[in-house]
């Protein structure tokens, strides 16, 4: 039966890959240190499991200290070449999308065709299957574009120094989340929301929830990160026990909130840094900028809706 651990393997392969590649990247004044950053997130992925605490505290002081020190650069690895990529965009247009549409594909029908197989774990079909849809797109690629053996893992790696240590940020902030949760830091905001919120007001403690989902969002980078704070807070405790608000709706909805947050902040690396890398946009923050006119009138649509819905 494929598990999870096959994913981390594959993903720890590709990180590896993009080490040993750095090393050798005579463009890249800072090579070594990209190597011993990658290195160290592919270490991570082949037996982070088997470090411990300690040892996976160590590690990231070392991703800290490498990233702090500005020990990253930006290589300029050869893959297609500018010719290629036109000529490439010219003769098949939007068609070019169509491998990455395999892989959403491959993780939707995955999820429903192969969650009671045998072959994957139940539990984790769907990011198995989002793997391996990225397998499928990936050999689709070759045989379709022939494009040179490494280029994928090139421009992968090229990527990845285009963003730096920010690839890591959603992750570690997400673990952050988990951290404050458990260190009771719902219980303190909590406590000041409790004496903030006027008594009797649900409206007021429903728009203290959607707000603070979406602050602390954007303090956090990732919803994941604030969900338990700011339900611990403020969802369960005032909303759900206090007012008997229906869950689903309130947790649910309040999620959305949190994203709203996301698309206001740099911390949310993987939606808002990568783009902007992507692009190669002057202005670092400028996809942030962009979003903030959506993202403040659907943080009202989202505490309205909770408020209309979750208390009837």
């Amino acid at each position: 039966m494929i598990t999870l651990p096959w994913l981390y393997t594959l993903a720890g392969a590709m990180f590896a890959a993009f080490s040993l590649l750095s090393a050798f990247d005579r463009t890249n004044a800072k090579r070594f240190g990209n190597a011993a950053f990658w290195g160290l997130i592919a270490l991570s992925f082949f037996a982070g499991d088997r470090f411990g605490d300690f040892g996976n505290g160590v590690l990231v002081l070392g991703l800290v200290g490498l990233a702090g020190f500005g020990a990253l650069g930006r290589g300029n690895p050869a893959t297609t070449s500018d010719a290629e990529k036109t000529d490439l965009a010219a003769r098949l247009g939007n068609r070019l999308f169509l491998p990455a549409l395999v892989i959403p594909i491959t993780a939707l029908a995955g999820t429903f065709l192969l969650k009671d197989s045998g072959l994957i774990d139940p539990k984790q079909v769907t990011l198995i299957s989002l793997g391996l849809g990225v397998l499928i797109a990936l050999g689709i690629c070759y045989f379709w574009l022939r494009p040179p053996a490494l280029a994928p893992l090139q421009e992968g790696r090229r990527l990845m120094d285009s963003v730096g240590w920010a690839a890591v940020l959603p992750q570690m902030l997400a673990a952050l989340g988990a951290v404050f949760a458990l260190a009771g830091v719902g219980e303190v905001v909590g406590g000041i929301a409790g004496e903030a919120i006027p008594e009797g007001s649900l409206f007021a403690a429903v728009a203290a929830y959607g707000i603070g989902m979406a602050l602390f969002t954007m303090i956090m980078g990732n919803a994941f990160a604030a969900f338990p704070v700011m339900t611990a807070a403020i969802g369960l405790p005032i909303l759900i026990h206090g007012y008997g608000g229906d869950p689903a709706i309130v947790c649910a909805i309040g999620m959305l909130a949190g994203f709203c947050g996301t698309l206001m902040t740099p911390m949310a690396a993987n939606f808002n840094i990568v783009p902007a890398a992507l692009l190669d946009l002057k202005d670092q923050n400028g996809v942030v900028k962009a979003q903030v006119g959506t993202a403040i009138p659907l943080l009202a649509c989202n505490i309205i809706l909770i408020y209309f819905l979750a208390f009837r």
